[in-house]
């Protein structure tokens, strides 16, 4: 796979320098233009396959590239000449030339496979920004979410030779991934939609309200703990790039392939069961899942991102929307099947704005989430949530009637605290998983403490193996096959590194669900010497170093 191709790792960084040598050194801005790159070359091969599938059957297909467009053409230079002396053209001369430059032309003039050896450069430039750009803007027709999210991209590479250089590069990457499927036996698929994540780590860095990527290997094991299954309602209201909903998308089409043929699942980097998505994505499947996934977020660029990498995987018409879920615009509750998310932190709502469906008292965003989250879920529904470790103790009055909330209006089935370099180098703040179920009834929480994810717990981030050089996933599998055979009964050991807790107990705590307030600590005790025989082996020893000296010195002498 992709992480073991360093052809592929090599390329894209390549792709980084190229951007960030033609002046275009923001990650998140080169990202979304590399994105519009990388969808027209995708579009194309898409297409082309599908008319070629068409011919083959006899089924009729029109495609996208069906039809004219009206070309770019700016007629500035016909009223001036060089500079700004006026041309000597009469309008009837002007509006002939017009006339002839505008004319429809084949839409398969917009195709990758077309413009990519268009030369000059700076012709190539002018009709991917003017021509191209415009039409994949439109693709979805003018009502879907990416249409509508796309209305005010623009496309801002202006250099030609950076236009070249990165169709070049990019022309590289697909290479490799097509050797690596015919050679790894993997989907095409598959492995595009890894080098997309791996493209989209790059903008891992901390934004704004604390927002930043949640490591892919923690999203796995949070959808192997929820374990969505196909035709279920699936949401993330503060979606990001969709890391979240794409965990969810891969497991479910896994767990398609684990009904269907076993003996297909391999192990991935991480330790978790993956199916080629190929082996299942049949049309029938392919448009319940159409309408499985939604996704939400604030920033404009993260829903451009998100469609993108959604559409990359395979899902042609995802719903991601921008809108900010705890304002009063936002109102879908009791929806959805599963809702798993990462929610930011230390941020804060203005109190106008805060939906009255929101009962608690505070304007603390990762508290006011939780509750969204709960009220997004249908009757029976179930969330997996990472939040600050605050949450889990915090005295102050919207926390504790938060915690309440969970314990008493839902089933709290887990709390997971993970260790503070899970998030490094980004940010080193604590963190705990929450699993809850609406409309269950908790009689007892489970705790687990994570310590170890099976990366370095530092800025490095790298992966760790055991002696012999087998991969060492820390907790992350053990984690999964302890909370899906646990048991009240049985894991009462408060010694342990998980364990339950009666409902009772954590009420007479004020609902506190930090692990340490119920674990119990063993202390090893220590038998020292007494002083008196320490001192005179002291004096021993200090004797027969003397002796030592002595016999250095008269053989010396």
């Amino acid at each position: 796979m992709l992480q073991n191709n360093a052809n592929l790792k090599s390329t894209i960084n390549n792709l980084w320098n190229t951007f960030w040598s033609g002046g275009i050194s923001n990650p998140l801005t080169a990202i979304e233009q590399i994105t519009y790159l990388l969808f027209m070359k995708r579009l194309d091969d898409m297409e082309a396959k599908r008319e070629k599938d068409a011919e083959f059957t006899g089924e009729p297909y029109t495609s996208r590239f069906s039809g004219t467009y009206i070309p770019h053409f700016d007629d500035t230079e016909l009223y001036f000449d060089k500079g700004d002396h006026p041309s000597g053209r009469s309008e009837k001369e002007i509006a002939a030339i017009v006339a002839e430059n505008k004319k429809p032309r084949d839409k398969n003039e917009l195709r990758w496979s077309f413009f990519k050896t268009m030369a000059p450069a700076e012709k190539m430039l002018e009709h991917v920004r003017f021509n191209v750009f415009p039409f994949i803007r439109t693709l979805n027709g003018e009502t879907s979410p990416f249409t509508k999210h796309m209305a005010n991209a623009v496309f801002i590479i202006e250099k030609p030779l950076l236009l070249v250089e990165a169709i070049k590069q990019i022309e590289l990457i697909f290479q490799e991934i097509e050797k690596d499927a015919i050679k790894g036996g993997h989907a095409f698929q598959d492995i595009q939609g890894d080098v997309y994540e791996m493209l989209l780590s790059e903008i891992a860095t901390a934004g704004k309200n604390g927002q930043f990527r949640t490591p892919r290997h923690i999203i796995k094991l949070m959808s192997d703990l929820v374990e969505p299954k196909l035709g279920k309602r699936i949401a993330d209201p503060a979606c990001g790039t969709g890391g979240f909903l794409l965990g969810a998308y891969q497991y479910i089409l896994s767990d398609l392939v684990r009904q269907k043929d076993p003996s297909k699942l391999v192990k991935d980097n991480d330790g978790f069961e993956r199916g080629s998505l190929s082996a299942v994505l049949t049309e029938e499947v392919k448009q319940i899942l159409e309408d499985s996934f939604f996704g939400y977020d604030i920033d404009i660029t993260m829903v451009r991102l998100g469609l993108m990498n959604l559409m990359m995987h395979g899902i042609d018409n995802p719903h991601i929307d921008y809108k900010d879920t705890l304002s009063k615009t936002y109102n879908e509750d009791a929806l959805y099947d599963i809702v798993m998310a990462n929610p930011p932190f230390t941020g804060s709502i203005d109190k106008g704005d805060i939906n009255e469906n929101l009962k608690l008292q505070t304007t603390k965003t990762e508290l006011l989430f939780v509750e969204r989250i709960y009220n997004m879920l249908k009757m029976g529904g179930v969330a997996a949530i990472i939040v600050p470790q605050g949450v889990l103790f915090s005295s102050s009055n919207a926390f504790i009637q938060l915690r309440k909330k969970m314990v008493e209006e839902a089933e709290l089935n887990a709390v997971i605290t993970m260790p503070s370099g899970v998030f490094k180098p980004y940010a080193g703040v604590s963190t705990s998983i929450l699993i809850f179920t609406k409309g269950g009834v908790t009689e007892n929480t489970w705790f687990y403490e994570m310590k170890d994810d099976g990366y370095e717990l530092n800025d490095r981030r790298a992966e760790k193996f055991k002696e012999g050089g087998a991969r060492d996933f820390g907790d992350l599998q053990d984690i999964i096959t302890k909370y899906r055979s646990r048991n009240p009964e049985k894991d009462n050991d408060r010694t342990a590194q998980c364990f339950f807790v009666p409902k009772k107990e954590i009420e007479d705590n004020n609902y506190d669900l930090s692990m340490s307030k119920y674990q119990e600590q063993i202390f090893e005790e220590i038998e020292y010497k007494d002083p008196a025989l320490i001192l005179e082996e002291l004096e021993k020893l200090e004797e027969t170093i003397q002796a030592e000296l002595k016999t250095l010195k008269d053989m010396i002498a």
